[in-house]
């Protein structure tokens, strides 16, 4: 077998794997963010999606296979799955294909992650895979996922588990294993109470990043044994993973940064205050994520716009942003910007103060506003002389005030009724 880091012996895996992008979710807490949108479909970072961090990785890792299973309220990710990643060549064997939940072996919807790889058997039989790639649709990281295959194939693996680890008091929100010295998974809990500390640690636990590698035959075989119990809940972390374990090679591979000394970045978005968070970080000096890096680099579909404008240069009417990101199409006119990333075609009236904020696109913030510590959901209409994030107990009236003090704020909460592709 060639060795582990010969780039012909892992781009040779690569081409023999589908990846299968789990984009159904709701993610419900994410509160009215994912009211008219999947998870997946949410907008992140100033110019993306969160969808188009897993698919940027497969890409960028050689993987040109890719199905994508979609479910709730996917109008408006099958719309940027169009419109963004229709560039695959089919003459090359590259594909990306939307797989929606169309009863096609099950007369129900998906009813787990592993229902919903199981109701597309067919398909993945279809393209003859050697191995399969099962990814979460909703989290924010980069990833060569060519070692792990590589580490899955040379450790004679049927499957292995993507890993990080985790401070010891946030584990319970993960699937958390314990291994033995050989990265060999000896127990496996999704979202226990009491989570086990990872080897030689006591504040943190080793984490499931949802992301699995199988060999496509012994994958199907355990499908198909899971669609005959009657009382699975037909999910990998929760049955899958867990029935396993004992009688075959499942392993668990650590998620490292392109040096392999530290662990990689790797955050789930899926509360208010994460989502607000991971955002922020990304106008740091030397943020974590690097999206100006040109050697990964992060694919999407973005609008064709006018480069930002800050306009106004008097003493007490100067358009200006300050340690914030702005996206293309953004006006700020006569205001103030700090430590807050502005989304596309924002427009930021003057006198007003935006300042730890997100602020997504389509998105008018009247005159005379102040606004502090808050996510403007898309196409929001901000009327003039506006108070967000000044006043904790009248913005609970109002908005949805998360328990970091991040508050939310959509066009339905303004009286807005948007209800249109999000």
């Amino acid at each position: 077998m060639a060795p582990y880091h010969s780039q012909r012996f892992v781009s040779r895996l690569t081409r023999e794997t589908m990846a299968l992008v789990l984009a159904g979710g709701r993610g419900s807490r994410l509160r009215e963010l994912t009211m008219w949108r999947a998870k997946p479909a949410v907008p992140f970072g100033g110019s993306f999606r969160i969808i188009d961090f897993p698919l940027s990785n497969c890409v960028n890792s050689g993987i040109r296979q890719i199905g994508v299973l979609t479910q709730y309220k996917a109008h408006s990710l099958i719309r940027h799955l169009q419109q963004g990643w229709s560039h695959m060549r089919g003459d090359f064997g590259e594909f990306l294909e939307l797989l929606p939940a169309q009863q096609r072996i099950e007369t129900s919807w998906y009813a787990g992650t592993a229902d919903a790889v199981y109701q597309n058997l067919d398909i993945i039989r279809s393209h003859s895979p050697e191995y399969v790639l099962i990814l979460a649709g909703d989290h924010i990281y980069k990833m060569d996922y060519g070692p792990m295959l590589a580490d899955h194939v040379e450790q004679q693996a049927d499957a292995t588990v993507g890993c990080i680890e985790v401070p010891l008091e946030q584990a319970s929100a993960f699937g958390v294993m314990s291994v033995d010295s050989d990265s060999r998974i000896r127990s496996f809990a999704e979202k226990p109470e009491q989570p086990e500390a990872a080897p030689g640690r006591e504040d943190a636990a080793l984490a499931s990043m949802g992301i699995y590698v199988f060999n496509t035959r012994f994958l199907l075989e355990q499908l198909i044994r899971d669609a005959d119990e009657p009382y699975s809940q037909h999910d990998f972390g929760k049955n899958i993973i867990p029935s396993i374990i004992d009688d075959h090679q499942v392993l668990a591979y650590r998620f490292r940064d392109t040096r392999g000394n530290n662990q990689g970045y790797w955050r789930d978005v899926g509360t208010v205050d994460a989502f607000w968070e991971a955002n922020l970080e990304l106008i740091g000096v030397t943020p974590e994520l690097n999206l100006y890096d040109e050697k990964w680099p992060i694919w999407t579909y973005q609008q064709q716009l006018p480069p930002a404008k800050f306009i106004f240069d008097d003493e007490n009417h100067r358009g200006m942003a300050v340690d914030s990101m702005v996206s293309a199409g953004s006006v700020i006119s006569g205001a103030l910007v700090r430590h807050s990333l502005i989304f596309s075609a924002v427009r930021v009236e003057s006198h007003s103060q935006v300042e730890s904020s997100v602020i997504l696109p389509n998105t008018t913030i009247g005159r005379d506003c102040v606004i502090r510590k808050a996510i403007i959901d898309r196409g929001c209409m901000i009327p003039q002389g506006s108070r967000i994030g000044v006043d904790p107990a009248e913005d609970a009236t109002r908005f949805h005030v998360s328990p970091g003090g991040v508050v939310l704020v959509t066009p339905e909460m303004l009286g807005q009724q948007m209800h249109h592709v999000r």
